[in-house]
């Protein structure tokens, strides 16, 4: 999954309006940033198989450092206790629980999409229920998700400018239209290429959250 991620990041918001948003940004995409870092390094490894799924070409063979059932538990444990002693954001247990939880989040939604090829520790017992193969309900999830959770955001929120009224949606959209050409586009050239684009991808989609979400009160 990949737009879907951020569905969580609004709805997380909502609970919580004392969080930034670009921090959730990153948090539900964390095992994700691990796994862009770690690729090029030749830690975890991927292929690019055209075919393996019907909208995703990466063969994911090797990654039990970011994306195993333990490994994300305990990214999650790293999330609540880096945002919990953030004194600059004056973190509560709940803001910093519901950091945790927006990182895990990242680790159930892939195992609704992807191949077995979740680990549940090390590179032992891979698991995935594989909607991959079926891009037009994986997209839909992703549609569903992505928006169910920015309406929840919205409807919590004030627009304090224009661009806050209108950024979201608008911001929204283009980040469905980046999920079309990862699903229905070329693929990429190589690993390290995935593994950059995507950091690229999230860096960008952070600022861009963060940025506007002090157009909103």
């Amino acid at each position: 999954m990949f737009v879907g991620h951020y569905g969580i990041s609004f709805a997380a918001k909502r609970l919580d309006k004392t969080i930034p948003l670009w921090v959730l940004f990153l948090a539900v995409q964390l095992l994700d940033l691990g796994w862009g870092v770690l690729v090029p390094l030749g830690v975890e490894k991927v292929r690019i198989v055209p075919g393996i799924t019907a909208s995703n070409p990466l063969d994911l063979y090797y990654m039990p450092y970011t994306h195993s059932l333990v490994a994300a538990l305990l990214w999650s444990l790293a999330g609540y206790v880096v945002y919990r002693s953030g004194r600059g954001f004056g973190a509560s247990r709940r803001a910093a629980l519901l950091v945790a939880a927006a990182v895990f989040s990242h680790w159930v939604l892939d195992l609704i999409v992807h191949r077995p090829d979740l680990p549940l520790y090390d590179d032992t017992l891979k698991m995935g229920l594989g909607l991959w193969n079926y891009p037009t309900v994986a997209f839909l999830l992703e549609v569903a998700i992505l928006f169910g959770g920015m309406l929840l955001y919205l409807r919590s929120t004030t627009a304090t400018t224009a661009v806050g009224r209108y950024g979201m949606p608008v911001f929204g959209s283009v980040m469905l239209l980046i999920q079309a050409a990862a699903f229905f586009g070329p693929p990429p050239p190589n690993d390290r290429a995935a593994a950059f684009t995507a950091l690229a991808s999230y860096a960008l989609f952070a600022a861009g959250a963060g940025w506007l979400d002090r157009r909103r009160a």
